[in-house]
């Protein structure tokens, strides 16, 4: 079987998958002060991923996996020591594991693909698995109605800015980030309830397929685990979260679940 991926992101070479799933995970916001216990949460992510990783083929982390990460040149945001880990076991044994940017960690540069070989992806992207169309998105600045945001985002990814945001000393431009992440959380916290009919991301997604088919539209960013048919055989899936929710996507060649992590 092949796994090709479109929207030039990055392609595999094809791998013994008999009997192996590709999982999905989202919004882990590794390092939150929101957590009462951060470590205890990345223990628990890290546990999940050894969980997996006899039986993964691949690994989809779907945004916002960090609360707030930006690579300095000669320094890394202190902390998530066991993730990092697990991202290079896996890479060590042969999986490849995608990291889709989330508006919470998009200032991944180059340490973390060099250091423990995750292909990160930027934009969204396209991928065929075992014969169904997969399109992938954290989720955010995808909709009409999100233009404050998209033009936050073109300052966020402008290297200027970004050069002037490495300037800072590491405990200023963490805390201004910590900051803006308890802001981010409560504006949205009123939005978490799912209302189908309201859903702008269900919406952009039934547009979306009067251009182009897909099987299954994969997003985070929401905060809600839910599997939603769109047309006959298309569906939207909002994986959930690490926060308060711990839920995961499967897709083991043949159908997809949404399925909850307990150790």
């Amino acid at each position: 079987m092949n796994t090709n991926i479109n929207n030039n992101a990055h392609s595999h070479n094809e791998i013994d998958v008999n009997g192996k799933k590709v999982y999905f995970a989202s919004d882990v916001h590794l390092g939150s002060p929101s957590h009462k216990n951060p470590l205890e949460i990345e223990k628990k992510f890290v546990n999940w991923l050894e969980s997996i990783k006899n039986d993964a083929k691949e690994i989809y982390l779907v945004g916002d996996i960090f609360d707030f990460w930006f690579e300095y040149k000669k320094a890394i945001p202190r902390g998530f020591t066991r993730f990092i880990s697990k991202l290079c076991d896996l890479n060590d044994a042969k999986i490849p594991v995608h990291f889709i940017t989330g508006n919470h960690d998009i200032w991944i540069f180059d340490y973390l693909p060099s250091e423990t070989g995750i292909i990160v992806h930027k934009k969204p992207i396209i991928v065929e698995i075992d014969g169904s169309k997969f399109f992938i998105a954290h989720g955010d600045g995808l909709t009409k109605n999100e233009k404050t945001y998209n033009i936050m985002k073109k300052i966020f990814h402008n290297r200027v800015a970004q050069w002037f945001f490495r300037w800072l000393h590491p405990d200023i431009g963490i805390k201004i980030a910590e900051i803006w992440s308890r802001q981010s959380r409560k504006s949205r916290s009123d939005n978490r309830v799912l209302v189908p009919e309201k859903e702008r991301l269900v919406d952009w997604a039934i547009e979306k397929l009067k251009k182009e088919y897909f099987d299954f539209f994969i997003f985070g960013h929401r905060h809600i685990e839910k599997d939603m048919k769109i047309k006959e055989k298309s569906r939207v899936i909002y994986l959930g979260d690490w926060v308060k929710i711990f839920s995961y996507g499967v897709w083991d060649g043949n159908n997809f679940e949404l399925k909850y992590y307990k150790e």
